[in-house]
């Protein structure tokens, strides 16, 4: 077994990128290596990342493939061999499979007489496999931006490649990759190593060699140096006993992904500058410095703050950056001073007239047009709330926060920090004494912003961030401006998220339809005639979809559990919910799972039998037309079992009517073993498909069974 490397040398990679990069080109080198058959069972696959370089580090690769011998099937033996001589077909296969004439057989299979032969193909040297195939690899990574950087060349990467590094063992491979062909020679840290090539004799010395070049791409590694120097520099901190740097795992990520070669110092800012909010301060520093915040033991935000340096430098090289770093941020600050105090001289109510100058979207309208449509919207959410439940809220408070919340839209402090949008309408609302039911609901409008986020403290936010996101939805999907693919460009899936965690974990007594109707563009899903559900419309098809992502990647549940419930219905997610829960729960019950496999029998001959246009009776036919005892049987079982069931569902005691429905196990398998569903005689048929049918629609109120994969 052998060792492999590769580094893919570039210019700095935004940081945003890079761990996405990492983890594909880990993945991409490992299923390259597993389906060319080179990866042993012991083998590993390591990935590492910097700034400037992307490299994956192989052990356990196989020197060659192992050769293997393959069965080819040719042409019609009589063809091939027409009066028993090899004809021209017999040598063309021969040819083709590159073996003599003598060599080929007679194969019989079941559609008859055919030419075969048995080929030894010889295993690949690993290093050829990895000089064709790697450089198809490494060039497809996805990145979200990229460029070209030769003239008249078709290669497109998120930045130019300056250099290559490809080993196996100590030797090594002559692969090219956008004209750079691979060597030994990596490069170290920009400053603190220059220009001074770095050889790499083997993969396994790869880590040292570029340490000892000031460069640690061990990400995992250079995250611990970065948390351990934060704790340390912070305990320095003599004005502040018990200090502590705030906890941003965001920030640490993004400047794991800044540096090569971590350092940390703290500076200090002006006192005076506590005054403004918390919540300015530490964007500043987080989003346009990338410095963290540090805090006293009982977290109050204290003037000082720590950066991550990609250098290492003396005390006097210190202190010049300190003061650089301090000039820098006592300039933000106080433009944020200027603008919050500017701000202040046009109250928010003043500025609904100016959301006429600020354009939502082109197609739509200004976000003053923006606001009205949030103030239909949140009315009806706010009837429906009133009409389903008694979760108290205070109406005007919720209508002048829906009013007001685009309006720092217009303030100078969001112009500059985009980031505080509506936490700065929040703010503003609460220095002009608008109370805290309107400054809450404005500052939280944009939570949830992922999966990850807490909703809206308080009812009133979350009906404004229920009503702006589907009035955004609705009024996109009537413009057909609807995701597809990667492209999302006004956030529509994160909208539909949030909408998702805010229904499923606040109180509000609102189902999928009150939201999707309130829009004033679709009034959700209807029924038919004949009692049926009618399909998804556009809105209420995208929210489905948005809700099997929550049920499935973040409460983690399975995905036949997930189909199973929302097939027979999920307008009021918290029932979704315990549906699913419930479910999950019983799944892998032995009796459970034989009465899912019954349920998919049931539907399979349900279906093929309209497919057939058979006649269904209803169960009162079908009683009267039964002959045999296991009919019968199965019959008085569900009608004594059908009420229970029921009362447990209406009860949400979902897991004792599916441990209910799981004691069928014995009838139904009896039933199954005896009866053929599909008789001969038209009314006995007709009569065992009502049975079924009956069966089906009384227990499939919680899920759909036959959905459940049986293993």
């Amino acid at each position: 077994m052998a060792e492999f490397l590769l580094e893919i040398g570039l210019e700095e990679i935004p940081a945003r990128m890079i761990a996405g990069a990492e983890a594909e080109l880990g993945r991409r080198v490992s299923e390259l290596l597993t389906r060319e058959r080179l990866l042993s069972a012991e083998g590993k696959v390591t990935t590492y990342s910097t700034p400037r370089r992307l490299a994956v580090q192989v052990e356990g690769l196989a020197v060659a493939q192992a050769d293997t011998e393959e069965q080819l099937t040719g042409p019609s033996w009589k063809i091939a061999f027409p009066n028993e001589e090899a004809g021209p077909a017999a040598l063309a296969f021969a040819k083709k499979a590159g073996v003599e004439i003598s060599a080929l057989e007679k194969i019989t299979n079941s559609k008859g007489e055919y030419v075969g032969a048995t080929v030894q193909r010889k295993g690949r040297q690993s290093s050829d496999v990895l000089v064709t195939e790697l450089p198809k690899e490494v060039l497809s990574l996805y990145w979200a931006k990229n460029m070209y950087w030769r003239a008249g060349k078709p290669e497109r990467f998120v930045r130019p490649l300056r250099w290559l590094v490809a080993l196996l063992d100590s030797a090594v491979i002559p692969l090219e990759i956008a004209g750079i062909a691979a060597g030994n020679q990596s490069r170290g840290h920009r400053i603190l190593h220059g220009d001074a090539p770095v050889a790499i004799a083997s993969p396994s010395s790869y880590l040292d060699a570029l340490r000892s070049a000031y460069v640690d791409a061990d990400v995992a590694a250079r995250r611990h140096t970065i948390r351990k120097a934060l704790d340390r520099i912070t305990r320095t901190i003599a004005e502040t006993p018990g200090a502590r740097w705030r906890e941003d795992e965001a920030l640490v990520e993004t400047v794991v992904h800044l540096t090569e070669w971590p350092t940390v110092l703290y500076g200090s800012f002006e006192p005076e500058y506590l005054t403004l909010p918390e919540e300015v301060l530490v964007t500043v520093m987080r989003d346009h410095q990338k410095y963290f915040a540090v805090e006293d033991a009982q977290g109050n935000l204290t003037p000082h703050f720590l950066t991550v340096l990609n250098t290492q430098v003396d005390a006097e090289g210190q202190a010049i950056i300190r003061h650089g770093n301090e000039r820098v941020l006592r300039s933000r600050f106080k433009d944020a001073q200027f603008f919050w105090e500017t701000d202040q001289k046009i109250p928010l109510v003043d500025r609904v007239e100016m959301l006429k100058a600020v354009t939502f979207q082109k197609e739509l309208g200004s976000y003053h047009w923006k606001t009205k449509g949030n103030l239909r919207v949140v009315r009806e959410l706010a009837a429906a709330v009133k009409a389903n439940g008694n979760v108290t809220f205070d109406e005007l408070a919720l209508l002048k926060a829906t009013e007001l919340a685009k309006t720092d839209l217009t303030a100078e402090l969001v112009k500059e920090f985009t980031e505080l949008q509506g936490v700065v309408g929040g703010l503003y609302a609460n220095a002009q004494g608008l109370g805290n039911l309107v400054s809450d609901a404005i500052y939280a409008q944009y939570t949830p912003a992922s999966t990850n986020d807490a909703i809206p403290p308080t009812v009133e936010g979350q009906l404004l961030g229920l009503a702006d996101r589907i009035h955004t939805i609705s009024e996109m999907f009537e413009i057909k401006v609807i995701p597809t693919g990667s492209k999302d460009p006004f956030a529509l899936r994160r909208a539909a998220n949030a909408i998702i965690k805010i229904l499923a974990e606040s109180d509000m007594p609102l189902t999928f339809n009150d939201v999707i109707h309130s829009s004033g563009h679709e009034s959700g899903q209807g029924v038919d005639d004949s009692g049926k559900l009618q399909p998804d419309t556009p809105v209420r098809a995208f929210l489905k979809e948005r809700l099997q992502f929550y049920l499935r990647d973040v409460r983690k549940y399975p995905y036949d559990v997930v189909n199973a419930v929302i097939s027979v219905g999920w307008d009021d997610i918290r029932d979704v919910l315990a549906r699913c829960e419930a479910l999950a729960t019983i799944r892998g019950s032995d009796d459970f799972l034989a009465v899912s496999a019954a349920f998919k029998r049931i539907t399979n001959i349900l279906r093929q039998a309209e497919e057939k246009g058979e006649q269904i009776g209803v169960i009162s036919f079908a009683s009267a037309h039964l002959k045999e005892a296991e009919e019968y049987r199965l019959l008085a079982a569900a009608e004594e079992l059908a009420p229970t069931v029921y009362r447990l569902r209406k009860k949400g005691d979902y897991a004792a009517a599916l441990e209910a429905i799981a004691t069928l196990r014995p009838t139904v398998d009896a039933f199954f073993d005896k009866i053929m569903v599909m008789a001969p005689e038209p009314e006995l048929r007709a009569a065992r498909l009502a049975l079924i049918q009956s069966v089906l629609d009384g227990f499939s109120g919680i899920a759909d069974f036959s959905e459940i994969v049986i293993v």
